[in-house]
């Protein structure tokens, strides 16, 4: 990355939530040489266990995962007015579908992305758009 990208997240948390280890310290570290505190979590119930407990700017969401699935924990951030309009990006690997846009688009989610199709500078600039 350039150096004027170091810090492009420079302040902000985010909480990153997906089962697969490797795509998750992967992503972890770009947001971490992009400036970003990270939070992990490896499903839903872990994920909405550490958004209690932690104040974050942004979530990073995969959607197939054990115990709670994406779907079901964006359910959930939407209905608690503390995290009601917290900027939620999806990650993941399902083909694209326009259902699955449209059903996301409608519970408020900034931004749908393809793991197999973003790169992580591509990943961190959606980010960044975010807070713009």
């Amino acid at each position: 990355m350039a150096n004027q990208d170091k810090k492009i997240l420079s302040g902000r948390t985010i909480l990153l939530v997906d089962d697969d280890p490797l795509i998750n310290r992967m992503y972890e570290q770009a947001l971490i040489r992009a400036g970003a505190n990270v939070f992990s979590a490896s499903n839903g119930v872990e994920g909405m266990a550490k958004l209690k407990e932690n104040k974050v700017d942004l979530i990073l969401l995969d959607i197939l995962m054990p115990q709670m699935n994406g779907y079901e924990m964006l359910k959930q951030i939407r209905e608690n007015p503390m995290t009601k309009n917290l900027p939620v990006i999806i990650l993941t690997n399902l083909q694209d579908r326009p259902e699955d846009a449209e059903k996301f688009k409608n519970l408020g989610v900034k931004h749908y992305f393809n793991k197999s199709k973003i790169s992580l500078k591509e990943l961190i600039a959606g980010i960044a758009k975010c807070f713009e």
